[in-house]
C-alpha cells in the first residue's frame, strides 16, 4: 500500500487531541499561577519561553513557598531531563525512512517534543499507510504550544480564585495529560511492545499515587525506556533454498 505524504497542516489537524487536554490544563496552571502570586507576563513567561508543561505546577508552588530560583531551575532540569533524548530518539527512527539531507527544522520541532507529541510522532512512524514529514512535526508542535501558551494567558487573565466554586474541576484537569499520555501510548502498541507498555504503565500508577502525575509520567518513562533497552528474543534465521 502506497504511504500517504503528510504536511504542516494534516500535523497541525492532527495535533487536536493534544491541544483539547492541554488547553483546560494550561487555564489550570494560569489560574494556580495568580493564586500564587506570579504576574500575567510571569506566567505567560514560563509557558511560552519554558514551555515545561506539568512540571511548571511544581516551580511555582516551590517559587512561592519561598524556595529559591536555583531550586526551581534544578528540580524542573531533573523532571524534564528525558526530554534530552526525545529529538535523538525520534531521528534515529526517522532516518530509517527519510534522507539526513531532507532534515532542515530540526531544531525547530526538537523543541515541541513533549511526552504526548513525541508519543504521537512515534504513532506516525509506526503507521504503514502515512509517512512522517518535518512539515507535519512542525504543525504537531506548534498546535500543542500554542495551545498551552494561549491557555495559560486564558487563566492567568481569568485570576487566581477562578476555580474557587468548582474545586472538583480543578481536581479533574490533572489527570488530563496523563490520562492522553496513556491513550497515545496504547494506541501504537504492538505484541513486541507489550512488556515496555506494562512496566512503563504500572510504574506510572504507583508513582503517580505516591508521588504526581507528572513525577509518575517521569518514572514510567525512565522505567520504559529501561525495559526497551533489554535484549529481546532473536528473530528466526532463515536459510536461502529452505522454506
Amino acid at each position: 500500500m502506497a504511504r500517504t505524504r503528510v504536511g504542516f497542516l494534516q500535523g497541525l489537524l492532527g495535533s487536536l487531541p493534544i491541544v483539547l487536554a492541554y488547553f483546560p490544563v494550561a487555564v489550570s496552571f494560569g489560574v494556580a499561577a495568580g493564586k500564587s502570586g506570579f504576574s500575567l507576563a510571569e506566567a505567560a513567561f514560563m509557558s511560552f519561553i519554558i514551555y515545561a508543561g506539568a512540571s511548571q505546577f511544581l516551580a511555582i508552588a516551590l517559587l512561592a513557598g519561598g524556595a529559591g530560583p536555583l531550586l526551581a531551575i534544578v528540580s524542573l532540569l531533573t523532571l524534564n531531563a528525558r526530554h534530552l533524548l526525545y529529538a535523538p530518539a525520534l531521528l534515529q527512527r526517522v532516518r530509517r525512512t527519510e534522507s539526513a539531507r531532507q532534515l532542515k527544522v530540526s531544531w525547530l520541532w526538537a523543541h515541541g517534543l513533549t511526552d504526548e507529541v513525541f508519543a504521537s510522532a512515534l504513532g506516525r512512524l509506526a503507521m504503514k499507510d502515512a509517512r512522517w514529514t518535518e512539515s507535519w512535526q512542525v504543525g504537531m508542535g506548534i498546535g500543542a504550544y500554542l495551545a498551552w501558551g494561549s491557555g495559560t494567558v486564558v487563566g492567568a487573565l481569568l485570576g487566581g480564585g477562578a476555580f474557587e466554586r468548582w474545586p472538583a474541576v480543578d481536581a479533574a484537569l490533572g489527570f488530563l495529560m496523563p490520562t492522553l499520555f496513556l491513550s497515545l501510548l496504547l494506541a501504537m502498541v504492538e505484541k513486541r511492545h507489550w512488556p515496555v507498555v506494562v512496566t512503563a504503565v504500572a510504574v506510572f500508577a504507583v508513582g503517580s499515587a505516591l508521588f504526581s502525575a507528572s513525577t509518575g509520567i517521569l518514572l514510567g518513562m525512565v522505567a520504559g525506556g529501561l525495559v526497551g533497552m533489554l535484549p529481546g528474543p532473536a528473530a528466526p534465521q532463515v536459510v536461502e533454498g529452505q522454506p
